[in-house]
């Protein structure tokens, strides 16, 4: 239910991971459940990032061939990347930048909570985002569709310095 456009070596399956590592690329959810279309849900995935790298986890965007998604949400992945962005944040809306809450070469959890107006991010059941959208905010034109709507989930290919592993992920609709 998975698919991904420009850069597809960049998505491997390994010991039942979903292996990230190569160049930019970005891989849509468009399977069955809920046709693909989620409002409200729970996200989570069990994560392990690797030295130095740095993904994503998006919601609310939609299937695009090439570059980055224009439309949703990024949830940031990244622990130790030059970045200073760190895992746990609404990126480049509600920015968690003080140290990872979580390390290289170990899984951690991250569960992503979209209700209504607001977005919840948790890392190993510790809340980094709790953020309610204002009614009527308008973003800068690079960041105009950055807006809760509805659409699909994306895995982020972020560089080919970059692993990162995704297992377990689960979506509940609410």
């Amino acid at each position: 239910g998975w698919k991904v456009g420009e850069n597809a070596a960049t998505f491997s399956v390994q010991d039942g991971a979903i292996v990230v590592f190569g160049p930019r690329a970005h891989l849509y959810y468009m399977g069955p459940v809920q046709d693909h279309v989620f409002t409200d849900f729970e996200w989570k995935a069990d994560v392990m990032t690797f030295p130095g790298s740095n993904s994503g986890m998006y919601f609310h965007t939609e299937y695009r061939e090439s570059g980055w998604p224009e439309k949703g949400y990024e949830v940031q992945v990244n622990n130790s990347h030059t970045d200073p962005i760190r895992t746990g944040s609404l990126y480049n809306i509600v920015n968690y930048m003080i140290s990872a809450p979580a390390r290289d070469n170990e899984w951690f959890t991250q569960l992503v909570i979209v209700k209504g107006r607001t977005v919840t991010i948790k890392v190993n059941g510790v809340t980094t985002v709790a953020y309610t959208e204002p009614a009527g905010v308008e973003r800068p034109a690079s960041m105009a569709q950055r807006l809760l709507s509805k659409g699909t989930f994306a895995l982020q290919g972020h560089d080919p310095k970059s692993r990162v592993h995704f297992r377990n992920i689960q979506v509940r609709p609410l």
